[in-house]
């Protein structure tokens, strides 16, 4: 579909229009009386979320972060799926799956009666598909944009054969300063530690942030909050179908390593809370079936 097509069909007069990257490739931008967002069609991925009523963005995008074809920048909310992290069986394949480098379709838009604005786009089984996954599906991802953030992915079995997936909102997150925030919710719950090749280990207290942190923590249908006095605001993550929460920060060594987040130190002012199904906690579909997993992210003052 063109751009013109694009607008034509899916604009929304005052909240939504779609423009060409610099890359090539087509980003919706979403101004509204509730907030401001970015998304781009590769990847459904998620660039920037910014309500009115914050100061900075809460969805963060790296100084240095830049979109390419095919590729996936360390920023805003990528999706992650059919797989978390590397493929359990072919190292060929790419790290957390093929969703969040495919090209993306719009299948809806619209304006909600509370001023927020509803898009919703999906991935097909197609030859690019069955190249990396031979399973018969259908992925679709909606986001409303207004005073919350609410992100809901559903995958559909539309084969003849059971399948199961792993997946995760490796949602990005704005901060002040690492080593100042802590985060509440995990408690008492268990983690594999991907820094110490998966220990498997129990969370005691809040989680505060002194080094790289990796952990899978499993079994867990909470609510977490990033608590950040350095912005004066809570970030809350509420979730839903969702059995697992993926807390990761680079720190310094490992960023460097990585470019776009070890410019300017930009690390230190981000921070990854993952809704997933990964690890012990892996999502089985029948033929025919659909498997829903929702997240919302709200702010409110420290």
């Amino acid at each position: 579909m063109t751009l013109q097509q694009l607008n034509s069909r899916f604009g929304v007069v005052s909240q939504l229009r779609f423009v060409e990257d610099a890359s090539g490739l087509i980003i919706a931008e979403i101004e509204n009386t509730k907030a401001s967002a970015r998304v781009c069609l590769q990847g459904a991925h998620l660039m920037s979320w910014q309500p009115r009523c914050a100061s900075v963005p809460v969805v963060w995008w790296s100084t240095a972060g830049r979109l390419a074809q095919g590729k996936c920048p360390h920023s805003g909310a990528p999706v992650c799926w059919p797989w978390f992290g590397a493929h359990a069986t072919d190292s060929s394949l790419p790290v957390h799956g093929f969703a969040r480098v495919s090209p993306w379709q719009v299948v809806e838009s619209g304006a909600e009666a509370d001023g927020a604005t509803r898009l919703t786009l999906q991935l097909m089984d197609n030859p690019q598909w069955r190249a990396h996954w031979p399973q018969g599906g259908e992925l679709k991802l909606t986001m409303m944009i207004g005073d919350t953030l609410k992100m809901q992915l559903a995958t559909s079995n539309t084969g003849k054969e059971a399948f199961v997936i792993g997946e995760a909102l490796h949602t990005y997150l704005q901060i002040s300063d690492i080593a100042k925030v802590k985060v509440t919710g995990l408690a008492n719950t268990q983690y594999l530690d991907k820094v110490e090749q998966f220990a498997r280990k129990h969370q005691v207290g809040d989680l505060t942030f002194s080094g790289e942190t990796d952990r899978v923590y499993v079994n867990t249908e909470t609510a977490c909050t990033i608590e950040d006095p350095g912005l004066q605001r809570r970030i809350l993550i509420s979730k839903s179908g969702s059995q697992s929460t993926v807390v990761w920060t680079p720190w310094a060594d490992k960023a460097a390593q990585m470019g776009d987040l070890g410019a300017n130190e930009g690390w230190r002012t981000m921070l990854c809370v993952e809704s997933a199904n990964a690890a012990d906690n892996p999502v089985s579909l029948a033929p025919g079936e659909t498997h829903v997993f929702g997240v919302e992210y709200s702010t409110s003052a420290l």
